[in-house]
């Protein structure tokens, strides 16, 4: 019997974005210059694949400074950032760190620290217990930043003071979620002062135009990442918002849904920020096994964003 036929539409851009790859090479270039082991706190970033090759490489992960029990060995901090206290913490432990904190993720750092320093009460969009928002609310005293996660808590916030608020967000939100917030709030608080430039990351921006450029031609689409992946769970509902309902993502426990593709024609694949590229490759091989294939990759726009790892590890 001929297998049947499946077209895939590859979204492109996709995987791996800058500050992730960064932050791997980080970790990659301390085993190289201190040897085995180095600690990192917190997943360097959210793919059990990633995490699992760097431990094979000599990376030991730590939720916190305390569980090191060796504090001459370096310890990396994750490209989602840091509360302002763990650095304080590590020093005062004597520790070198090396901070892989994405670049775009400190530039929200700074804001919000700026914007507390001239005056302003500042309202944090995001996702409660993400590791970013941790770290973002950690640059601030309590008290001084309040977290909005969704629309209801945009219309239920209120503040004494509307004229010295504003507002930052995390890095790897959904564009259009966002945009309705933020529309809520100004509705609100006319005076709310943004960011000069928007905080959602250019790569986050760009892999959600890439979904949604294709969702709608697709009968099943898919999304390879970790569930701990914020950037990964916000493309599935990007995919579902613009015309494939049936999107789901497939992470290192999924079970491939090959009754469901046996009913489909045109399937999506796209991957989150943390994904590396092998295991898209490893998926598809996967169907290759029981269907005949042909792939389209749709480019909705081209990336050459790079970021220098810290001189100390050159």
């Amino acid at each position: 019997m001929k297998n049947k036929e499946i077209k895939i539409l590859l979204s492109a851009p996709r995987g791996f974005c800058a500050g992730v790859e960064r932050a791997i090479e980080i970790v990659e270039k301390s085993i190289q210059k201190y040897g085995a082991p180095v600690y990192v706190r917190h997943e360097i970033v959210h793919n059990k694949y990633v995490v699992d090759d760097l431990k094979n490489k000599g990376a030991i992960f730590v939720e916190e400074l305390e569980e090191i029990e060796d504090r001459s060995r370096p310890v990396i901090f994750s490209a989602h950032g840091v509360p302002k206290k763990i650095p304080e913490d590590a020093k005062n432990y004597n520790m070198n760190y090396v901070d892989a904190t994405c670049p775009l993720v400190s530039k929200v750092h700074r804001e919000a620290e700026n914007l507390h320093k001239a005056g302003y009460h500042l309202i944090l969009i995001g996702h409660q217990n993400h590791p970013e928002v941790i770290g973002t609310m950690g640059q601030l005293p309590n008290g001084s930043i309040d977290l909005i996660q969704d629309e209801d808590e945009a219309k239920n916030y209120d503040i004494k003071n509307h004229n010295q608020i504003a507002y930052v967000t995390q890095t790897t939100l959904s564009v259009d979620d966002t945009k309705n917030i933020i529309k809520i709030l100004k509705e609100k608080f006319p005076n709310i002062k943004e960011p000069l430039k928007e905080d959602i990351c250019y790569a986050t921006t760009n892999r959600q135009m890439a979904v949604k450029n294709i969702a709608s031609k697709c009968d099943l689409f898919f999304v390879i990442g970790s569930r701990n992946s914020s950037n990964s769970v916000r493309l599935v509902e990007v995919a579902k918002k613009s015309g494939c309902t049936n999107s789901q993502l497939i992470h290192s426990e999924s079970k491939i849904p090959y009754e469901l593709i046996e009913k489909s024609n045109i399937i999506g694949i796209s991957s989150g920020a943390s994904a590396p590229e092998i295991l898209v490759n490893n998926f598809i091989n996967s169907l290759k096994k029981r269907f005949t294939i042909t792939i389209n990759e749709i480019e909705a726009i081209k990336e050459n964003v790079v970021f220098k790892i810290p001189k100390k590890l050159n």
